[in-house]
């Protein structure tokens, strides 16, 4: 493909703020001007190597933070999204986070507790594999668990979800003002093709270790989770944290899509390497010093 077409049209993927979003209306088998593999790759290739030069701007800067937030259901592709897309960056300069069942002493604090705590330091990017956002989504979708994390439960439990709701923008607008850049992922992935990477996965020695029956019982609640979905997304794409709804029935585009999405954030920072009179200053110093 030519340069001129190396940028995607990610406007498609981003949900404007205020907007009440219905999932059907993204197409989880879109793959753009692409269409296989092959046709990808080099475009895969050129970003990653981009993301590499940018997050060694970013990381000697020290200006900005950048949390990477990645949701999807049981094999959307969270995990190969990070090894793939991720591969060309400075290991000491990324953090991955997934977050499993709250322990007692998490529980023991508010629901946001055991995120905010592991939110980037600037120069650094952190990439939470599920998120603060599944306090609205399994906690919605099994509401026995909103038990273990407040106890005392209003008798309308969707004042519940608005309160969060409201919670977690003014949660990311204080991280935003602060320099963190928010990118947020739903990686949308079709029923049926959940049901096929978890058949296969049956037939793959590899990957047995990734199957649990939960990830089978939960495709019982897939209209709950995907309302749940909805309603997330349409609350809580706001302009200083939008929501990115990536096709993910193929996962090679997938990760083409969100490689394309991180270099476009970053690249818009305008951020350059440390400069200017002090350093100048510093360096005379350090060759008087040298001899």
């Amino acid at each position: 493909m030519g340069s001129e077409q190396r940028r995607m049209d990610h406007e498609r993927f981003l949900v404007e703020p205020g907007r009440s979003i219905r999932l059907d209306d993204f197409d989880p088998g879109y793959t753009g001007d692409f269409r296989e593999k092959g046709d990808a790759r080099k475009k895969l290739e050129q970003d990653v190597a981009r993301l590499s030069e940018l997050q060694d701007v970013f990381s000697a800067a020290r200006t900005n933070a950048m949390l990477v937030v990645l949701q999807g259901m049981d094999t959307s592709g969270k995990d190969g999204a990070i090894k793939h897309v991720m591969t060309g960056v400075n290991p000491q300069g990324v953090e991955v986070f997934s977050f499993r069942e709250p322990s007692q002493q998490e529980l023991a604090h508010d629901y946001l507790w055991r995120y905010a705590r592991l939110t980037p330091e600037r120069g650094r990017i952190g990439i939470f594999n599920r998120s603060y956002y599944e306090e609205v989504l399994v906690v919605r979708v099994h509401e026995d668990l909103l038990l273990n994390e407040q106890p005392v439960v209003p008798a309308s439990k969707n004042v519940v979800w608005e309160e969060r709701f409201e919670d977690i923008n003014v949660f990311e607008r204080h991280l935003t003002r602060s320099g963190t850049v928010i990118v947020k992922f739903l990686l949308h992935v079709s029923k049926d093709e959940q049901r096929e990477r978890l058949l296969a996965r049956l037939e793959d020695p590899n990957k047995l270790w990734k199957l649990s029956p939960n990830d089978v019982r939960e495709r019982r609640y897939w209209e709950k989770y995907q309302d749940a979905y909805e309603r997330m997304l349409s609350a809580t794409s706001t302009k200083w944290a939008p929501w990115y709804v990536i096709p993910a029935d193929h996962k090679w585009f997938m990760r083409t899509a969100i490689a394309d999405v991180l270099v476009r954030r970053l690249e818009a920072l305008d951020l350059h390497y440390p400069g200017g009179v002090a350093q100048k200053s510093m360096l005379e110093e350090i060759r008087r010093e040298l001899g």
